[in-house]
């Protein structure tokens, strides 16, 4: 059987290695240069505790929002060098452009240069050391599903789309009707077969995905049992959803609804729910006065890309189901929906060329400031749905209208953690991670959201 403490990594973990370390080694560099080159920019004391701290805080920032700490991205070199560069740039100059909290410039100007190259180089090596030893099979976390064989495929995707460095070992069949696997992606294996997994140390953990009891056998049961007795990790799957995707398990909740719906404290927090809309009110006057400075250039683009009505207006359903009109800057064509209402599609040859603009930029989105400032949205929260696509989907997708439950919102969770809507699929994924924000909107959460959605622009993300 494999030993409780086995090496590997859980999802969570891994992200605050990452951060630690960084900051770790970003110091530790300046503090070498600092003693090698008598580089006196910045110095590591006690005097100066507050300039460490301070760029602590940049480099974390700005790494979250060039997506360092995004799993799959920090294992691949070619995403993580850019991701360090754009970091350590960014990061250098920000902190330079602010010397009333940072130290002031230095008179040698190649101080600058060495102060640039101490975080750029540091955090090369680092993270090239990451991907070279955290990234390999040593610490590869082996999971073994107990799972109906129709059910086993699906459950090993989320698993290794959540964290690369998972790795299925295979999965007991806990449907009786199937004696053989359903798919061949995943192999299938007896309880002898499994119990030799363990003993051979090639499985750290269990995950239970089977909601079928008659499946679970007395063998398999006290076998299991055994297991959680002697300290070997055996979770349940839906347990575990929201932890490593972010979202919430719609599909795998049956009749439990209690188990799932989405209250959170925040909800019922006035303290939360006051500055929920302070913040609304303070964003959007800023966004109207900046949407009017760019109004003539979006003025011209529109004439000479779109050659029409230069806003937009649809009805969405809000907070409580009540519906109000939403503005956007246009960019489709005119009377693009003449064979009624459709879903938005990639490369969707209704939109225009000036469109696309907008929309990859976001600023088609500029107008529905004045949405949020009346109340109808906010700032963060799922995206309003116009009425006819939420009927349908209300018809086909459990707790659909459990969204409803707060204010529709200009960014949101679904749209920072995955791409637009184009099919009832993409609309249950966007509603898991919809769920998951109700469930646990938090200060610490819209934060979250800000950034990436910050990413999102800054990467042309939008479409």
């Amino acid at each position: 059987m494999s030993q409780p403490g086995s090496i590997h990594f859980e999802i969570s973990e891994r992200k605050v290695l990452l951060r630690i370390i960084d900051v770790a080694v970003v110091l530790g560099a300046l503090h070498l240069v600092g003693t090698v080159f008598n580089f006196d920019y910045f110095k590591i004391n006690e005097e100066h505790w507050s300039w460490i701290i301070l760029l602590g805080a940049y480099l974390l920032f700005f790494a979250t929002v060039f997506e360092l700490y995004h799993l799959q991205r920090a294992s691949r070199i070619t995403s993580t060098l850019r991701g360090v560069v754009f970091t350590s740039s960014i990061t250098s100059l920000i902190y330079l452009l602010t010397p009333f909290l940072t130290p002031s410039l230095p008179e040698n100007r190649l101080q600058i240069l060495y102060f640039y190259l101490a975080i750029t180089l540091s955090l090369l090596i680092w993270r090239a050391f990451y991907i070279k030893l955290f990234s390999s099979s040593r610490f590869y976390k082996n999971i073994l599903i107990i799972a109906d064989a129709t059910d086993a495929a699906q459950v090993a995707e989320t698993l290794q789309e959540a964290d690369p460095n998972y790795k299925i070992a295979g999965y007991i069949n806990t449907d009786r009707q199937l004696e053989i696997g359903h798919d061949d992606r995943i192999s299938i294996l007896t309880i002898p077969e499994a119990k030799n997994r363990l003993e051979g140390q090639e499985v750290s953990e269990i995950v239970i995905a089977s909601s079928n009891v008659e499946g679970i056998t007395p063998e398999l049961y006290e076998w299991l049992i055994e297991l959680v007795e002697n300290g070997f990790s055996v979770r349940e799957y839906t347990q575990i959803y929201e932890e490593i995707t972010d979202r919430v398990p719609v599909q795998y909740v049956g009749k439990d609804f209690y188990k799932y719906f989405p209250f959170a404290r925040s909800n019922q927090n006035k303290l939360y729910m006051v500055y929920h809309r302070l913040f609304d009110i303070v964003c959007s006057i800023l966004g109207l006065i900046f949407g009017l400075v760019l109004l003539p250039l979006i003025f011209i683009g529109n004439i000479m890309g779109n050659r029409g009505p230069l806003f937009y207006k649809q009805e969405r359903v809000g907070k409580n189901r009540k519906s109000f009109q939403i503005y956007k800057f246009r960019t489709m064509v005119k009377n693009a929906e003449v064979d009624g209402a459709q879903f938005a599609t990639k490369n969707d040859s209704r939109i225009t060329a000036f469109g696309k603009f907008l929309r990859k930029s976001r600023l088609d989105e500029f107008p529905q400031f004045y949405n949020i400032l009346k109340g109808e949205m906010s700032i963060i929260g799922p995206r309003p749905e116009r009425p006819v696509f939420v009927k349908q989907l209300s018809e086909k997708i459990p707790f659909y209208e459990t969204r409803h439950v707060v204010k529709p919102g200009l960014t949101g969770w679904a749209q920072v953690k995955t791409k637009y809507g184009e099919s009832e699929l993409d609309s249950l994924r966007k509603l898991q991670y919809d769920l998951y924000y109700i469930k646990h909107r938090s200060l610490f959460l819209d934060l979250r959201i800000i950034v990436k959605t910050l990413t999102t622009i800054i990467f042309f993300k939008g479409q």
